[in-house]
């Protein structure tokens, strides 16, 4: 029987690229791969350790981005570990990015890139 190895990439709709990498690279802090193959469309790619990628796409979104719930954790979202969870909320905050807690207790967050898409950002 087949079985899930791991999470190899989210791929993310974007429709600004410039915008959502300062939000990315700028905010977030990660650096894009500078082997990203050509699709056809702009994009880039960010290595998260351990073999995980988030892929940033500039497509047309068929979603919404208006109407979403205001905490992320009720809407599909991306988790990412974070290792300075304090660190990473002072950046957020310099940054005027709003985001909510976690209503579970642990270490974590949620925030929306500027394409509205949610993130998780989780103590590890």
């Amino acid at each position: 029987m087949p079985s899930i190895a791991g999470l190899l990439h989210a791929s993310l709709l974007i429709a600004d690229l410039d915008r959502a990498r300062a939000f990315y690279e700028g905010v977030l802090g990660l650096v894009a791969c500078p082997d990203r193959p050509d699709l056809g469309f702009p994009g880039v790619w960010y290595d998260l350790g351990g073999g995980g990628q988030i892929h940033l796409l500039r497509l047309a979104n068929p979603d919404p981005v208006a109407g979403r719930p205001e905490h992320g954790g009720r809407d599909r979202h991306t988790a990412l570990g974070v290792v300075d969870f304090q660190a990473m909320q002072a950046r957020l905050t310099a940054a005027g990015v709003p985001f909510t807690l976690s209503r579970s207790g642990r270490r974590a967050l949620f925030c929306r890139d500027p394409d509205g898409n949610a993130l998780e950002l989780v103590a590890v």
